[in-house]
């Protein structure tokens, strides 16, 4: 819990009430809860914020109470770093048996956002150049590994370190780049360009991805923050026939058929082992701080848990 903003020091293990489930909400006996960027953006009090004293969590797996199913869920208004936690049905998803709590909580909402981007709004095709970046973090390893999937030519990965650029290049990444790197697109361009850049950093490697891109490209941002570097103009889109485009996955949640059918289609692949999370630590509830500071000074790769029980 929190009770004022700030850094991972504010984070307190704290026995309260149950919470109370409002109208239509069910109620789940957590047994994992995941870590995101929105978390700690959150606990700063910077944006997504919630009123405080909060709990903060936004993805959850556990036990339904009244029929004991395996679900996992997305906490639009936090609450998932304890051990019982309320949720929509519309956010809801039940887990098949074939796939474990841990992948099933890390691909939920990552996963679902990779997808879409890639699919909804990037429009993947077979044979196409694809670009990530962050591709070691929760979002990017999956995007690495979907779009391999969905039949992309030639993938390519973006990430800051070599532990990072290994691990990626494990993933099936044909190529992987150090962001710093000042050739960064001049190398992304090699060979005809990139046709769909999928961007989470924003600035200056956003900037190399829209220089990289392949006539009629297209740059997809998710969840980057905007600043100076990523402003542009329509003529500059215009002269290399490119498109930059925007993907929130609420409008995912928004629709219950389309959720649900990401969510499925998420599972089957992890059921094959088409689609495997990497799972970078679980920590117990009351070392949620340090692991705060560690997502913070991007030591993770992948996706980290919280064992609301330990």
């Amino acid at each position: 819990m929190i009770r004022r903003y700030g850094g991972p020091e504010v984070l307190r293990a704290e026995t309260v009430p149950e919470p109370v489930a409002g109208p239509g909400q069910v109620v789940i006996d957590v047994t994992l809860a995941g870590l995101n960027y929105a978390d700690l953006h959150c606990r700063e009090g910077s944006y997504g914020c919630y009123p405080l004293p909060a709990v903060l969590g936004a993805d959850v797996v556990g036990r339904r109470r009244g029929d004991g199913r395996r679900v996992a869920a997305l906490l639009r208004s936090g609450g998932g770093y304890a051990e019982v936690a309320c949720a929509e049905p519309a956010f809801t998803v039940e887990v098949p048996d074939g796939v474990s709590d841990e992948q099933a909580l890390a691909l939920l909402e990552q996963g679902a956002t990779a997808y879409g981007a890639l699919t909804l709004l990037g429009r993947i095709r077979p044979g196409e150049r694809v670009a990530v970046t962050a591709a070691a973090g929760g979002v990017g390893h999956l995007a690495v590994q979907l779009a391999r999937e969905l039949g992309a030519g030639r993938v390519l990965g973006v990430a800051s370190t070599e532990a990072k650029r290994d691990f990626v290049r494990s993933l099936g990444a044909d190529a992987v780049f150090d962001p710093a790197d000042p050739r960064l697109a001049e190398l992304l361009g090699e060979a005809g360009g990139v046709d769909l850049f999928v961007d989470s950093v924003g600035g200056g490697v956003l900037r190399s991805g829209l220089a990289a891109l392949a006539p009629f490209g297209r740059l997809l941002s998710v969840g980057a923050r905007g600043g100076p570097e990523e402003s542009f103009s329509v003529a500059e889109l215009a002269e290399g026939s490119v498109g930059v485009l925007g993907f929130w996955l609420q409008h995912v949640l928004d629709d219950r058929a389309l959720f649900a059918d990401v969510a499925a289609r998420l599972f089957g692949l992890a059921e094959r082992r088409r689609l495997v999370a990497r799972i970078d630590r679980v920590v117990p509830l009351a070392e949620v701080a340090a692991a705060h500071r560690a997502m913070g000074a991007r030591e993770t790769m992948g996706k980290v848990l919280v064992d609301v029980r330990a």
